[in-house]
């Protein structure tokens, strides 16, 4: 029988992805398995590269050189970026944490992999929409066939929301709350983290139309899910490949009668669009991160930096000499639209 020179080690490993992860710290399962494609590719680095074998694999195997040199083999053999490479550091980190909390001689072992280096990775500049070229995508599909409706009010609704793509696909009928006086639309986002999002007039207009037409009243149940695709007669979640499918459609045809629309459309350009017209609009950066559903402000912060950029760049490209004038701000006279945003009307 295959003895395991640290038991330990893989015991830890189990408890961390099975018990930790999912029923103390409530992670998703989306999250877990980001974890756990972490910790395989280090286990996958120390026996394919370094040639150790799966039973000897120990604790002391982790180290801030074996970490470091694990971190390198992923962007020079797998061509990670330095976001991936930075999100495994935080995957391992966290674990050294956890063994740690579990055995406290491991501390050495959690401040050694702390003092490993994230690496600076460049500021990516997120990929909107123009207004106009929003309004060509929206226009595109046929609202007089039934599955036109159903695109034409799921993108209307990712704009409405911020939502991202999964939020959209979990969306169910119970989610949206109609009784209060505003509208609103519970969004479930990451680590099953919850909030409220409220819904404009002509964003509850598309809602009635489509549901009456989609989920007939003497079918509807509160618990179905909003958008849905049909197999074989059986409902079933709609998949982002399906949404992907018909916003690249829709791009291309929009793309047609609009070169603002870019090259490739894609779901999360939505959301972004929604994120950069409302920070031009002027909302407080601390609104519009609880509006989006981020952890930290620090993830809403690109969309300023975004906009900076699109500024300074046609800034110059209208003034060689960088002249420029500063905009007013544009949120002011738009009080009901903050007050909705912040569920005070």
């Amino acid at each position: 029988m295959m003895k395991f020179a640290d038991e330990t080690f893989f015991k830890t490993i189990r408890d961390f992805l099975t018990l930790y992860l999912p029923k103390q710290k409530c992670y998703s399962a989306n999250t877990v398995n980001s974890y756990r494609i972490a910790l395989n590719l280090f286990v996958d680095y120390l026996t394919g590269e370094r040639g150790l074998p799966l039973h000897k694999l120990s604790f002391k195997h982790m180290s801030n050189q074996t970490v470091s040199e694990f971190l390198d083999w992923l962007q020079e053999s797998r061509r990670c970026g330095s976001a991936t490479r930075n999100q495994r550091l935080m995957a391992l980190r966290s674990f050294t944490k956890y063994a740690a909390k579990t055995d406290s001689s491991k501390l050495f072992l959690q401040i050694d992999i702390k003092n490993v280096e994230t690496q600076k990775a460049p500021v990516k500049i997120v990929d909107f929409l123009s207004e106009d070229a929003l309004k060509a995508l929206l226009a595109q599909p046929d609202r007089n066939k039934p599955i036109g409706v159903r695109d034409s009010f799921f993108m209307s609704l990712m704009y409405d929301t911020a939502a991202r793509c999964q939020e959209m696909l979990d969306l169910r009928l119970k989610d949206f709350e109609f009784d209060n006086r505003e509208p609103f639309v519970y969004l479930t986002g990451k680590g099953n983290k919850m909030r409220t999002v409220p819904l404009m007039d002509k964003t509850v207009e598309h809602f009635r139309f489509y549901v009456d037409m989609f989920h007939p009243l003497d079918t509807r149940q509160n618990g179905d899910l909003l958008f849905f695709t049909t197999i074989h007669g059986r409902k079933n979640q709609m998949s982002p490949d399906t949404v992907a499918s018909f916003m690249k459609k829709y791009g291309e045809a929009a793309r047609l009668v609009c070169q603002r629309v870019p090259e490739k459309v894609h779901p999360h350009q939505i959301r972004h669009t929604r994120a950069i017209h409302l920070y031009r609009g002027g909302i407080p950066m601390a609104l519009l991160s609880e509006y989006l559903g981020h952890v930290s402000m620090t993830t809403t912060k690109v969309y300023a930096y975004a906009d900076t950029e699109m500024k300074r760049a046609a800034i110059r490209k209208a003034d060689p000499n960088n002249n420029a004038v500063e905009e007013p701000a544009i949120w002011e006279g738009n009080d009901d639209l903050i007050k909705k945003l912040y569920g005070l009307k």
